[in-house]
């Protein structure tokens, strides 16, 4: 018997088709009562790219799609417990922490930011990932 559930599956020659990839990866998974979330970018749920050129933009999309997939797997945003954030410039972290933290304002998780040289996509301006752990009483 399963003790995950995965949502949301998907391989990744539709998410990068530019790319040479065959991976079988999801959206979400939900193991007992903690969720994580695939990293949230610029891309919405249906595949397009939200916000070229602006980090703020891409953090709206990408928190507003973490919202989506923590629900579908019976979570909330209160439910976060850790977050880590990925910016390709340092110029990035004010909008990005700003859109961020407005989203989970009252939450208090845990919080690691880096800058990296690039993700994914050359669009990407930023990246989160996301856990989430569901109150025994609500699970």
């Amino acid at each position: 018997m399963p003790t995950h559930t995965r949502i949301r599956p998907f391989n990744t020659k539709q998410a990068y088709p530019e790319q040479n990839l065959d991976n079988d990866v999801c959206m979400a998974v939900r193991a007992g009562n903690t969720v994580y979330l695939r990293g949230q970018t610029a891309m919405d749920l249906d595949g397009n790219i939200i916000g070229v050129g602006d980090a703020a933009a891409q953090t709206e999309n990408a928190m507003a799609c973490a919202k989506v997939l923590l629900e579908e797997a019976g979570a909330k945003l209160e439910d976060v417990v850790k977050i880590v954030i990925y910016i390709t410039d340092r110029a990035y972290r004010e909008p990005v922490y700003r859109v961020v933290g407005a989203w989970l304002k009252g939450v208090y998780p845990v919080s690691t930011g880096l800058i990296v040289q690039g993700l994914a996509k050359p669009e990407y301006l930023m990246e989160i990932d996301i856990i989430a752990e569901i109150p025994a009483q609500r699970a």
